[in-house]
């Protein structure tokens, strides 16, 4: 049997392992491009419910297996990630109101977080993740089938299928075998279960052999938003707290946020499986706090004085808002007071600042190389004061992520589909402030996907991809996300894909030169993309400030 203690100690386990391998995971990435980096995602995602689950002590598999679910959840970062915190959360579903954890009932869970990842995924690719998640259930349901009662064995079984269906990726997926590497994603998925394995079987949990981070508090500012309730202070203190749910007291949190709009404003009240987190105004703070505890076990409580700190801001005039996030990601939503607001990832000081001047409200940093977690977009969210946000993602890894937020904010989120930076200009061009949110999101998406996006950029590991020979450090050349073409020089390969985007009813071009172009070499290379278009065409440059892409292109 696998008691709430193993199960604890086992994930941690995994998450050191891949933590320890996570370079060699991030290695397999196929795409010459530098990306998201699978082993990184899937580290950063799974760490964050290891920091959950070592203040755990005595619960039951099904309730560390909720803390374990819930974190993976808002810490996924990248679509592997989110396919990670998916499997866990159905692993969980599938314990619900264990104990302890038999050898039936863990070929149960596995299966029911396989369909849950499955359902979630809206094309689901075969030689993935998936594939190793499903067949590691197989294994160990076939195990149970056979009258297996060990659980050792059984997850020993379910191990012994996914390294399996992990050799047998580059057979399903023939970009993986032209590169003689297995599924990334898949190779992270065996690696946490071999460190889960460690403890299972021999009570042993694989040390974190990487230099541990020093977690400190840190400031975020909060664009726009970030000036919490301005104006006049109807109640002093701001109380903030999460309530650990307690799964004997069958209460609905509906009666918490009702009981606290009575005692103050600007209520905000979110849940989960596991937790509530609670945010009000109030005289009367320990009201608050005595009707929480209704609902369960209280923590990360903290009450401040919104008239003390109106007065030292005054004194402090001139110094910017910010709203202060701890190492649990505690913050502060701010009333939904607009109709629309919008969130946008992105990197570089130009292009953000561009995204700012188009009326995005707040700005999650990030894109390729560095994708957020959903906890920092689900932030973002709840630091915009809209009844409906738009979120902008930008990135094709970053919109299962982004995608998480709509269940778990107090607000309705609408995530478009904006796969580069382009696409994400174009849908804030296209909003209409007397227009409703479906047809808004309807006419933003149809206005980005019809943006023809160009990115140029280097090569970062040799590969044979998609019938491109390509060596480390040479010019890549990407149209709408696939490799058009590989090059020596950057500017000869901005001319001629802006060429090749280029149709007969384009008007505008637009480059957006990266932190490692200067404004000289940028206008030089407009002069040689004019050269090349029709007469009357509209060639800007602006200044993005972006990583990893020398060039991003738009043209419409």
């Amino acid at each position: 049997m696998i008691t709430g203690n193993i199960l604890r100690d086992a994930i941690i386990s995994g998450a050191n392992n891949i933590s320890n391998n996570r370079q060699s995971v991030d290695e397999l990435n196929v795409f010459p491009v530098p990306d998201g980096d699978t082993g990184t995602n899937m580290t950063l995602t799974i760490t964050n419910a290891a920091k959950e689950l070592a203040r755990l002590d005595n619960a039951t598999v099904y309730e560390t297996s909720k803390v374990a679910a819930g974190a993976l959840l808002r810490g996924a970062r990248g679509n592997s990630g989110v396919i990670l915190s998916l499997i866990f959360r159905g692993i969980s579903k599938g314990m619900k109101d264990q104990t302890e954890l038999d050898a039936a009932t863990l070929a149960t869970a596995l299966d029911s977080g396989v369909k849950a990842a499955y359902k979630a995924v809206m094309k689901p690719t075969e030689g993935t993740i998936l594939t190793v998640a499903k067949v590691a259930a197989q294994y160990a349901a076939k195990a149970v089938e056979d009258g297996i009662e060990d659980t050792t064995v059984v997850f020993e079984k379910a191990l012994e299928g996914a390294k399996e269906a992990l050799a047998n990726t580059p057979e399903l997926l023939p970009v993986l075998k032209k590169a003689g590497v297995v599924d990334a994603g898949g190779q992270g998925l065996v690696t946490i279960f071999e460190g889960m394995l460690s403890v299972i079987k021999d009570g042993k949990i694989i040390e974190n052999e990487e230099t541990p981070k020093v977690l400190k508090q840190e400031e975020k500012t909060a664009t726009n938003a970030a000036a919490e309730w301005e104006g006049e202070i109807t109640f002093t203190y701001c109380t903030e707290f999460i309530v650990k749910r307690d799964e004997s007291i069958e209460r609905d949190p509906l009666l918490l946020r009702s009981f606290l709009e009575t005692i103050g404003d600007c209520v905000v009240v979110v849940d989960d499986e596991s937790i509530i987190k609670v945010h009000v105004h109030t005289d009367n703070p320990g009201k608050a706090l005595q009707e929480g505890l209704k609902f369960g076990q209280l923590t990360n409580m903290k009450i401040e004085n919104m008239r003390e700190q109106h007065e030292n801001a005054k004194r402090e005039a001139g110094i910017q808002s910010t709203v202060q996030v701890d190492d649990n990601g505690a913050y502060t939503p701010v009333a939904p007071e607009n109709d629309y607001g919008f969130v946008s990832v992105a990197a570089g000081e130009g292009i953000q600042s561009l995204f700012k001047d188009l009326g995005v409200d707040n700005l999650v940093s990030g894109g390729q190389t560095m994708n957020p977690s959903t906890d920092d977009i689900l932030r973002a969210v709840e630091l915009t004061p809209a009844k409906t946000v738009f979120v902008l993602p930008n990135n094709k890894n970053i919109i299962m992520a982004a995608e998480q937020t709509v269940r778990l904010a107090t607000r309705k989120v609408v995530v478009l589909q904006t796969k580069t930076i382009p696409m994400g200009i174009s849908a804030m061009l296209q909003f209409d402030p007397d227009a409703d949110a479906d047809t808004n999101a309807t006419n933003m998406q149809a206005a980005a996907d019809n943006v023809g996006t160009g990115q140029v950029t280097f090569a970062a590991r040799d590969s044979d991809y998609d019938g491109h020979k390509i060596k480390e450090g040479e010019i890549l050349a990407l149209e709408n996300g696939k490799v058009s073409f590989v090059e020596q020089e950057i500017d000869k390969a901005v001319v001629k894909l802006t060429k090749s985007l280029f149709k007969k009813d384009s008007q505008f071009v637009t480059l957006i030169y990266g932190e490692d172009i200067t404004e000289e070499q940028a206008e030089n290379v407009r002069g040689m993309v004019e050269q090349k278009l029709p007469e009357g065409v509209e060639v800007t440059v602006i200044p993005g400030g972006q990583p990893v892409y020398y060039y991003i292109i738009s043209v419409e």
